[in-house]
């Protein structure tokens, strides 16, 4: 889709990641206009069907004019003080705004190691799934009150693509000061052409963005692309728009200039390469032959269809899903610790409260999270499930 006005309808989960400079004047503070216009765009995407998520900047910013901090670099605890007090301002900001559509604001706020652990990762996508499920638009941003140079994004559109991978959205919009892709900075050269398609974020494309070190790639195009890259191979479109103007997402839809990324024509495939390949399995659950049956036709793995566990592994990790033949046929992340999962070997999803004693996820591994295999198990001596043995 090029020109004209590009329908967002097609899609079925939206995340919009908004930066510091569209929601906070360094001088007066929030852009509360600004922020009712863009929570009415929300609103009329909801009013569709759509589910939306936020990726909100602007923390630090408000802080800074809330607590009256003098202009220029931050040290790391004053950016961390200044984050703790605008981050109240800004969710209040947006619960405030968004309620005067009916709509239900819940904060999340995220680590890399949210984004990067597995047990944590699970537990954060749990809870925005949950939240959308209810209705409601998670706000979303980074947790910069405990995060440190080295064990956080730096920006938020890198962030906004782990969130749109973690959610499953089909597009990721970021707004900006910028309209989309140009071939070179237009404002130091006068040539530089406007890309409307991005089809493949190739090695030329990037460079259109500037290296790693130039003064482009600061918080610039640079970590747009990046996100891009995270984004589209996990099968999600991306816009990068401006948001200068009010109700930006409604002049995209009326025909705004904005660059348009293609996902990945193959994004199953290269996450069943990341699942199954790149993550050693830490344990094995062998089932029967219903659970073989379902597996293959896309179903969750549920515990009643597990007869045995082998290992030991902990909510989130890898494991093998081993089939009667003795042959791995799965590999997914497991939604239980080893010892809950024997507990609730064989016995009926709606069994597992009154066995664990708290509500667990029903399913022992979701299809999200599985991937089919066929690969032949090893009978080799020294094997997982004689170390089991072993360490029983």
């Amino acid at each position: 889709m090029t020109s004209g006005e590009r329908s967002l309808s097609q899609y079925h989960r939206i995340v919009i990641k908004i930066g510091s400079a569209l929601l906070v004047d360094r001088k007066s503070g929030l852009k509360s206009s600004w922020l009712n216009a863009i929570c009415q765009d929300i609103a009329d995407l909801k009013a569709k069907g759509l589910d939306v998520l936020v990726v909100s900047s602007g923390a630090i910013a408000l802080g800074r004019t809330v607590l009256d901090l003098p202009s220029g670099a931050l040290k790391l605890e004053e950016s961390q003080a200044a984050a703790a007090v605008g981050q109240i301002s800004l969710a209040r900001a947006w619960s405030e705004s968004l309620s005067r559509s009916s709509i239900v604001a819940g904060q999340i706020l995220l680590t890399l190691g949210d984004t990067e652990e597995r047990r944590r990762y699970l537990n954060a996508r749990a809870t925005i799934n949950q939240l959308l499920k209810i209705g409601a638009v998670p706000i979303i941003n980074e947790n910069d009150t405990v995060a440190t140079t080295e064990i956080r994004y730096g920006d938020n559109d890198r962030l906004a693509a782990r969130v749109a991978t973690m959610a499953g959205a089909d597009l990721l919009i970021l707004l900006s000061d910028i309209d989309g892709l140009y071939t070179a900075p237009p404002h130091l050269d006068a040539n530089a052409r406007f890309l409307e398609t991005v089809a493949d974020i190739t090695p030329e494309i990037e460079a259109m963005a500037g290296g790693a070190a130039s003064e482009l790639s600061r918080g610039g195009m640079r970590t747009k692309i990046d996100a891009g890259k995270i984004a589209t191979a996990a099968g999600c479109a991306m816009i990068i728009a401006s948001g200068t103007t009010d109700n930006p997402i409604r002049a995209i839809v009326e025909g705004a200039r904005h660059s348009w990324f293609a996902p990945s024509p193959a994004p199953v495939t290269a996450r069943k390469t990341w699942i199954a390949g790149h993550l050693q399995a830490a344990g094995e659950l062998h089932v029967d032959a219903g659970a073989q049956t379902a597996l293959r036709a896309g179903k969750s793995l549920l515990p009643a269809g597990v007869k045995k566990i082998v290992g030991q592994f902990s909510r989130g990790d890898t494991v093998s899903v081993i089939g009667e033949q003795g042959r791995e046929i799965a590999r997914g992340l497991v939604s239980y610790d080893a010892d809950e999962a024997r507990r609730i070997t064989g016995r009926k999803s709606g069994e597992i409260e009154e066995i664990l004693g708290y509500a667990g996820r029903a399913a022992m591994i979701h299809r999200d999270d599985l991937v089919i295999t066929g690969v032949t198990r090893k009978k080799v001596e020294g094997s997982m499930e004689n170390k089991d043995k072993a360490n029983a």
